[in-house]
């Protein structure tokens, strides 16, 4: 019978196989692309594709307003990190479905496996961001400044917020499949949940708050405020990202061990 979960002890028994970690992770990287026409333009074709489909729609048609910037920038600059988001569920999700064969065999922490697949998705959201950058030549009414980085907390509180989501989804996946069909139309909804398509400040106050239960809500705005308005994000709306965050990622990680020995048994 496995003993009470201590979070403690099993990130440390993460950090002793980070070797494993950084290998498996490299090797999920070429493992994506490979054989692939396009190599690692798929990373940034979703965000990008998207960028034009919505700046077609939403300010071309609809005339959404985007806080003084340029649409495409405007757009762009949530996009990248929802993408990182909606790629983390895609591939994280039913990671321990994949890996079935390795783990009826033997045994390691089975998070490292939906963990890969969030830290190689990190390098798919590198390369998006260079896109950003060129982004921001084009249109130069934004520039960077030392706000930016504010990206760096952000960015960790995010990535714990999709840790929690993958691992409570991926253990979920393991005992019902249709997980994994869901995620797409989830992810689309999700998508229209987080203020990527329009301002947050546009949303009337009566409403705000229910958009700030998702907490990639503070988050997107935090990183528009920083990359294009040159400020720091808004800490009542960062305060909140951040206990839900991390409520989610313990929660997550704590029943994702509290199923992992019936892994191997219902794979």
């Amino acid at each position: 019978m496995r003993g009470k979960f201590s979070l403690r002890k099993s990130l440390l028994e993460l950090w002793r196989r980070r070797d494993l970690i950084a290998i498996m992770t490299v090797s999920q990287i070429r493992a994506r692309y490979k054989q692939s026409l396009l190599g690692f333009a798929w990373a940034v074709l979703q965000p990008l594709i998207l960028m034009f489909l919505f700046t077609f729609i939403f300010s071309k048609m609809l005339h959404v307003t985007s806080e003084g910037l340029p649409y495409p920038l405007f757009s762009y600059s949530a996009l990248i990190f929802f993408s990182f988001f909606s790629t983390c569920l895609t591939l994280g999700v039913p990671s321990l479905v994949i890996y079935a064969p390795i783990i009826r065999k033997i045994y390691f922490p089975r998070e490292i496996f939906p963990l890969v697949t969030v830290l190689a998705s990190v390098f798919d959201l590198i390369f998006a961001a260079l896109v950003f950058l060129l982004l921001l030549i084009i249109y130069p009414q934004a520039g960077l400044t030392w706000t930016a980085l504010w990206v760096l907390p952000l960015l960790i509180i995010q990535t714990l917020f999709t840790l929690g989501v993958v691992f409570f989804a991926a253990a979920v996946c393991a005992m019902l499949r249709d997980v994994q069909w869901g995620i797409p139309l989830i992810t689309q909804v999700w998508l229209y949940c987080t203020p990527v398509i329009y301002s947050l400040d546009a949303v009337p106050p009566q409403y705000r708050w229910i958009l700030l239960l998702n907490p990639l809500t503070g988050l997107v705005d935090g990183y528009r405020k920083a990359l294009l308005h040159n400020a720091a994000p808004d800490m009542l709306y960062l305060g909140i990202s951040l206990v839900f965050s991390v409520a989610a990622f313990y929660l997550g990680y704590r029943y994702f061990k509290a199923k992992e020995m019936t892994f191997a048994d219902i794979l």
